[in-house]
């Protein structure tokens, strides 16, 4: 199988969600539904010491690492058999992902085509059925 030309060690700042202000109290709200307090009085969003954490810039991913996967390869959306064509050159780098509304046809003649290319494909098993099915 296709491996990355380099695999860095990806590091996340916050691996937690979010909190949501009040999302204890309210049972309708959702933990993990971020929602930026606007109050005037808010002690969230005064940064008080002690209550939630707001999302900010400074939590962002490494430039290198972002949008990264863990094995190490970047995602990029397959339609067609052509758009294989694009990761030719790049298959160390970039790894295909069928579109979920791509049909089964389509998917398995997608998946012989990047096996000609050495191309790694994420979800190769998706809408596949076995012969035994049939």
């Amino acid at each position: 199988m296709v491996s990355p030309l380099v695999k860095p060690r990806i590091v996340k700042k916050r691996t937690k969600k979010f909190t949501r202000h009040q999302s204890d109290r309210y049972a309708k709200l959702s933990k993990s539904s971020w929602r930026k307090p606007k109050g005037i009085d808010n002690r969230v969003r005064r940064r008080f010491k002690g209550q939630f954490l707001m999302p900010s810039i400074g939590y962002g991913s490494n430039k290198n690492t972002r949008h990264l996967m863990p094995d190490g390869f970047l995602k990029l959306v397959v339609h067609n058999v052509a758009d294989l064509e694009l990761l030719l050159m790049q298959n160390k780098k970039y790894a295909a992902e069928i579109a979920h509304d791509v049909s089964a046809k389509k998917r398995k003649a997608i998946v012989e085509r990047a096996q000609q290319l050495n191309i790694k494909v994420t979800n190769w098993q998706a809408k596949l059925r076995s012969e035994e099915d049939n």
